[in-house]
């Protein structure tokens, strides 16, 4: 069985105090009950990841919001996937719409970090998905299926089965719209497909794709009700912890 999963991507906020008050409020409501069997994930700035790690400790799953495409060096600013996974995370998010346009990170970057991440005992969190213009011209498919050749079909069998897929139609993050249930579904059927043909269908049914755009409460259960949406890698609402903990029960 897929697992279930609700990852949220705090980005650029919260500073240190704000980001363990809120780690600790998502960890008192879900002791409260809910979550069923839906494995939760956050991911915070860099700079909190050992203190909330010492909030969250097993209970709910850390991850970075990305990492440095080389293991070591002269790279003033990086942090390795080593580091991350020495500070007490284990995932960390790769691809990034918003690396890929504000950052320019190639397929090549993106490619270099999830075999970093999974050398380094973390579980890649792999991002792809489409912009507006894309979207339009209905070449959404080419697009996609070439951010994933590209960025993980290098991998064999079994570290492939590590990682997990979260998609993300760029037109719908932080705008307010929203891809239709029917839209995000068919994206999801789609990269199973991919991976179904690369590998085989074991891997693809065991693989966990997340929708990751413009996710909130009041769409949530409509989009996790779809047979290859297995969660959400949620944005805005993961800064409530009301309105995430509300996300995570909507399946």
């Amino acid at each position: 069985m897929r697992r279930k999963i609700v990852a949220g991507n705090w980005k650029l906020n919260t500073t240190l105090t704000e980001g363990m008050d809120l780690a600790r409020s998502v960890i008192d409501l879900l002791k409260k009950g809910g979550g069923g069997n839906v494995s939760v994930i956050i991911a915070p700035p860099f700079t909190h990841l050992t203190e909330i790690k010492k909030i969250i400790g097993d209970e709910i799953g850390l991850a970075a919001q990305n990492c440095a495409a080389e293991k070591s060096g002269a790279f003033t600013g990086e942090v390795s996937a080593e580091m991350i996974r020495s500070a007490g995370a284990g995932y960390v998010i790769t691809g990034h719409s918003e690396r890929r346009h504000y950052f320019n990170e190639s397929d090549k970057d993106v490619a270099s970090k999830v075999r970093n991440a999974i050398e380094s005992g973390l579980q890649p969190l792999f991002c792809c998905g489409e912009k507006l213009h894309e979207r339009e011209r209905s070449i959404y498919t080419e697009v996609i299926k070439k951010q994933i050749q590209l960025g993980l079909f290098d991998l064999p069998k079994d570290d492939f089965s590590k990682v997990i897929i979260a998609y993300e139609p760029v037109w719908a993050i932080g705008t307010g719209k929203n891809a239709t249930p029917e839209q995000a579904q068919e994206i999801h059927q789609y990269i199973r497909h991919l991976v179904e043909e690369k590998y085989d269908r074991n891997v693809a049914n065991n693989l966990t794709i997340l929708y990751g755009g413009s996710c909130k409460p009041s769409n949530a259960g409509e989009l996790f009700s779809n047979n290859d949406i297995d969660g959400g890698l949620i944005g805005g609402a993961s800064l409530s912890a009301e309105d995430f903990y509300s996300i995570i029960n909507s399946f």
